[in-house]
C-alpha cells in the first residue's frame, strides 16, 4: 500500500508541475500555435485529476456499477458500496475530452484564418498589425 501511495504522490506531483508548464504556456509564448498546444496539455491534466479524484483502490477485484440481483439484500447492497466503482468521473471526463477537440479544432481554424490574414501567427506582431 505504501508503494501505491508513493506512486500517487509522484503522480500529483507531475500534475501539478504539468498545470504550472501548460499556464506558462498560454500565458506567456506569443505563438498562437503553442499557446493551442498548451492549452491542450492543460485540458489533458485536468482530465487526468479528475480521473484520479474518482479513483478507489479495491482489493482483490472491483465491481462494475451494476447490481445483479432483484431485489438486494442488505449484503448485496453493503458489498455494493464497498466495491463499486464510481462511473460519474469516467463519463464526466468521456464528455470534456469530446467538448475539448471541439474547441481545439476551433482555436486551429481560428488560427489559420489569423495566419491566412496576418501572415504571422504571432500575438504580439498581430496587434501591432492591427493597429
Amino acid at each position: 500500500m505504501e508503494a501505491v501511495q508513493f506512486l500517487f504522490n509522484i503522480v500529483v506531483v507531475s500534475m501539478i508541475m504539468n498545470i504550472a508548464v501548460s499556464l506558462y504556456g498560454v500565458f506567456a509564448r506569443p505563438s498562437l500555435i503553442k499557446k493551442i498546444i498548451a492549452l491542450t496539455i492543460f485540458s489533458d491534466t485536468v482530465n487526468l485529476m479528475v480521473i484520479l479524484i474518482g479513483f478507489r483502490y479495491v482489493e482483490p477485484n472491483p465491481l462494475p456499477p451494476i447490481l445483479t440481483t432483484i431485489p438486494p439484500t442488505s449484503t448485496d447492497i453493503s458489498t455494493f458500496v464497498q466495491k463499486a466503482i464510481d462511473p460519474l468521473p469516467q463519463a464526466l471526463v468521456l464528455t470534456a475530452i469530446v467538448i475539448g477537440l471541439a474547441v481545439t479544432l476551433f482555436l486551429i481554424f481560428l488560427t489559420i484564418q489569423t495566419y491566412r490574414i496576418y501572415r504571422t501567427t504571432d500575438v504580439k506582431k498581430i496587434a501591432k498589425l492591427r493597429g
